[in-house]
């Protein structure tokens, strides 16, 4: 029996990639019961990371490994997007001992508590909940590792989940810095985000943004079919106010 299990257990295993956790859900899918499943932690052949969790004995697991799970075996509309997308990208060169994994996802998601519960090497995932942009799938795409690939924001939906959070979760000082250096964005897919975007203070910061740092880019952008809304957008208190785009922003992004 146990010769038996132990075949099946490595059959398994080697059909997932390495360095990403195994949910039990998706474990019964495989035929894996409970029984067997504590039977393959006593045996050293799997670790518990949280509840419904493992990883194989003996592995590193880090958050992309998690995501991975999170993706594919949980089946949850979760991708990386924002700060964390473009830092990935190679567009923010910020250092920081440990910094905030921004999430994305459509209202109603959440996600797993052993993912939340983990201590991951690199920071800590925190998931925002939107529907200002709509699931397009050219604005999302692969982010490959070694052995598996998750989903992440393409660096023009990034910067717009970035401006999304601004100025209380993503110092818009930084974002417009990051936003300098995207010189090679496709101004068709801009056009496409701006327009399904319901966002007004997003639209808004994003036009003064490109205004103030000149992109060749910008010039294809078609601004007459880009909503932006009425009345004024204040962003923070004693800022500057951007006739041209009706929002108040701080001195220091103004004099940047």
């Amino acid at each position: 029996m146990s010769e038996l299990n132990e075949t099946k257990i490595n059959q398994l295993l080697q059909s997932l990639p390495v360095g990403t956790a195994y949910l039990t859900s998706y474990l019964k899918t495989k035929n894996i019961s409970q029984t067997l499943l504590n039977y393959y932690v006593k045996s050293g052949w799997l670790a518990k990371i949280g509840t419904g969790a493992f990883k194989r004995k003996g592995e590193n697991v880090n958050w992309f490994g998690g995501l991975y799970a999170v993706q594919t075996q949980a089946k949850k509309p979760v991708h990386i997007g924002g700060m964390t997308a473009l830092r990935l990208h190679g567009f923010v060169h910020y250092i920081r001992v440990t910094e905030e994994l921004q999430l994305f996802s459509p209202h109603g998601i959440s996600l797993p508590k052993w993912f939340n519960s983990y201590k991951w090497e690199h920071g800590s995932p925190k998931l925002y909940r939107s529907s200002f942009l709509d699931e397009q799938k050219d604005s999302l795409m692969k982010y490959e590792q070694p052995d598996f690939s998750v989903t992440i924001s393409s660096p023009e939906r990034a910067i717009l989940e970035a401006l999304y959070l601004s100025p209380k979760h993503a110092d818009l000082v930084e974002v417009y810095q990051t936003f300098e250096g995207l010189t090679n964005l496709r101004p068709k897919l801009l056009q496409k985000l701006l327009e399904n975007c319901s966002s007004v203070k997003v639209k808004r910061l994003f036009l003064y943004m490109a205004k103030k740092s000149s992109p060749q880019w910008a010039s294809f952008l078609n601004h007459a079919n880009i909503d932006l809304g009425t009345g004024n957008r204040s962003l923070i208190k004693g800022g500057v106010f951007i006739s041209d785009y009706k929002i108040t922003v701080s001195r220091e992004l103004v004099n940047l």
